[in-house]
């Protein structure tokens, strides 16, 4: 008898009592602000663009249903692989540059010498400036005739390049620029740096471990997390380059109507969908464009994190 009372009074407690109905009630209420943004502003221009993909669509007039037409003419579009290779370039090249100078910064600033916290502030400070004040500045330093880089590289007697001119060192360029605002990367390098034990490096010193092999198997290990973090967001950021290559290019033609600069070596694949949606107005192909994107960036994604398994290593484990 006891039981079967226990047991109606535990199914009772499955449902919700009017108290805390209404504190559901209350925090919907609050939290309603950014629901109904998020659902206008996202979750609606989200499923929005796939309709638009499958339609040709200029702003003036109503969408007209094509079908999978985009997706098709995407793929004899000379533009599309120009850009979605100097996109990967940038992924695969860029990227790794700038992971390991965050690092190397990383481990400099994470030395204990008379001023330190100055020298972390002055590496931090390029990345609080803006990207079309810091694209514009780059502009002016690599500027061939009076740049600041060539006046160093023509005293060092070394070849001073057309930075901005030749498709051979526009790319360059753009990685030349993501070292420059390595800080950002590097301070949070250094907040990981700072989190691993003292003792691990005693341990290994006493071992007789020399500084290679503390950092590989010591240090590496312990900011395998982080790296992990800096590289997916890394490539992110490297298939959403945008600012630094229109403001580099000029936002001239480099060939036709081309945004791309000399030779469409900065026609990336976020500027080639902006060509389209904006200057084209084929709002159709550059949804359809959106959405490729979005596959291509996820399944990365998915196959970094697949392979983490294997390279990072988590405290709890």
């Amino acid at each position: 008898m006891r039981d079967s009372v226990s047991g109606k009074t535990s199914l009772r407690r499955k449902g919700w009592t009017r108290k805390e109905w209404h504190y559901f009630w209350l925090g919907l209420i609050f939290a309603s602000p950014w629901i109904i943004g998020f659902l206008i502003f996202t979750v609606y221009p989200f499923f929005s663009s796939l309709y638009f993909s499958l339609t040709e669509y200029d702003l003036f007039n109503p969408p007209r249903w094509v079908g999978m037409d985009n997706y098709k003419a995407i793929m004899k579009d000379h533009n599309f692989y120009k850009s979605i290779s100097n996109t990967l370039f940038m992924a695969f090249i860029s990227v790794p540059v700038t992971l390991f100078s965050s690092l190397l910064i990383a481990m400099l600033l994470n030395f204990k010498v008379k001023g330190i916290n100055y020298y972390r502030t002055i590496f931090y400070l390029p990345a609080v400036i803006p990207g079309v004040a810091s694209a514009l500045l780059w502009t002016w330093m690599l500027n061939p005739d009076f740049g600041l880089v060539n006046i160093f590289l023509r005293w060092a007697g070394l070849p001073d390049p057309a930075w901005l001119l030749d498709p051979q060192f526009t790319k360059p360029s753009l990685i030349l620029m993501g070292l420059w605002g390595s800080g950002a990367g590097a301070l949070i390098f250094l907040a990981a740096l700072q989190g691993v034990p003292q003792t691990y490096y005693e341990a290994a010193e006493v071992d007789g471990a020399n500084w290679w092999y503390r950092f590989w198997k010591i240090t590496v290990p312990a900011l395998s997390p982080i790296i992990l973090f800096q590289l997916i967001m890394g490539l992110i950021g490297a298939f959403q380059i945008f600012t630094e290559s229109y403001i580099l290019a000029g936002g001239k033609a480099g060939g036709g109507n081309s945004l791309g600069g000399p030779a469409q070596s900065l026609l990336f694949y976020a500027v080639n969908l902006y060509q389209e949606a904006f200057i084209n107005l084929k709002m159709g192909y550059a949804s359809a464009l959106a959405w490729i994107l979005f596959i291509i960036v996820m399944l990365i994604t998915l196959l970094v994190l697949k392979t983490s398994k294997r390279w990072v290593y988590y405290g709890g484990e």
